[in-house]
């Protein structure tokens, strides 16, 4: 997806329009807060709209809650510290460390937090749109420099001929040998889901995938009792339909959460160093380091140990090739 330039003037206006609705929210917490009670309690952000929280207590209540602006920008997901204040309401104040973040860069260039404390990164392919080897290893670079399980899925395989078939195993069979699970489904027929399912038991997991790939049917296959969820969320958050448009963690039946965000079908991943980059492609960790030289650019240079297994077949040359695409983007500073 091609990222609209702004003009300063945008970006400061944007900064300035966003800064008057923090100063807002903060006001209206504060005034709530006044009347809270004393009584400290956890609980976690199933879902925010604006300046709306739904919060999850521990005995899984849902609570409407706004936050105070010190504490930083809350996400779906976020593990955080409420005061009751009056029937199923409250606010948030403080926010809990986290175990992972999923951001991506806004308009602005700034990071911008999307999910918060993930497990598992669900990835979803599908015949339409073709799926691509470039736009799957950048969530699976995000998955390693965050440190969880990513997960390919395939799904619509009922529109796939046999041909089809073994045309896509050719293209993307090499990632269960790097060792991802490559899971294929049909979200409308509901076949082959126990696996994805036994993998996303006891984890919080999050959908990622282009626009037409059946993000939504695929949660509401898992998800029974969606449309259930779904209107005790509107309830809480006192914002109706708005609730099924934003990051939304929904409570799997077997035990363990989904997140569905519609918002992250144009994610990129945020690269600091090559040292990310390269630890991003989880093949290549045997060689880094015994390359000749020290400051080895993995392209033309003798010695390259990352070359040479390619060569000799440990590293597939469509992985390296991305791998070299995104380096050379980096070095350029662009995003990837």
């Amino acid at each position: 997806m091609t990222q609209r330039r702004l003009t300063r003037q945008q970006r400061e206006r944007i900064a300035n329009i966003h800064q008057r609705r923090l100063d807002k929210a903060s006001e209206q917490a504060e005034a709530v807060l006044g009347e809270a009670e004393r009584e400290h309690r956890l609980g976690r952000v199933i879902t925010r709209h604006g300046r709306n929280l739904v919060v999850e207590d521990e005995e899984g209540r849902l609570h409407h809650c706004l936050f105070r602006q010190n504490i930083g920008h809350l996400v779906c997901g976020d593990e955080v510290v409420w005061q009751p204040a009056g029937e199923e309401r409250g606010v948030v104040t403080a926010l809990r460390e986290r175990s992972s973040v999923l951001v991506r860069p806004d308009y602005s260039g700034h990071e911008k937090p999307l999910a918060a404390n993930i497990s598992r990164m669900i990835i979803l392919l599908a015949p339409e749109p073709p799926p691509l080897r470039y736009l799957l290893d950048q969530y699976l670079i995000t998955a390693e420099c965050l440190g969880i399980e990513a997960i390919i899925c395939l799904n619509k395989t009922d529109l796939l001929s046999a041909e089809a078939m073994a045309a896509f195993d050719r293209d993307f069979g090499d990632y269960p040998d790097i060792g991802y699970s490559l899971i294929k489904v049909s979200a409308s027929r509901e076949t082959g889901l126990q696996p994805l399912v036994e993998l996303m038991t006891g984890q919080t997991s999050i959908l990622l995938g282009q626009s037409g790939v059946g993000k939504s049917s695929l949660a509401t296959t898992l998800l029974p009792d969606f449309n259930l969820q779904t209107g005790k969320l509107s309830e809480a958050s006192g914002q109706g339909c708005h609730t099924t448009s934003t990051a939304t963690l929904y409570h799997l039946p077997g035990g363990g959460d989904l997140i569905d965000s519609p918002g992250v079908r144009s994610f990129r991943p945020i690269i600091e160093d090559m040292e990310d980059l390269e630890r991003g492609f989880r093949e290549f960790a045997p060689f880094l380091g015994h390359c000749k030289f020290s400051n080895c650019r993995h392209r033309e240079e003798p010695g390259c140990a990352l070359t040479g297994a390619m060569k000799q077949g440990r590293i597939d040359p469509r992985r390296l090739d991305n791998f070299l695409h995104m380096a050379a983007q980096f070095e350029r500073g662009k995003r990837l």
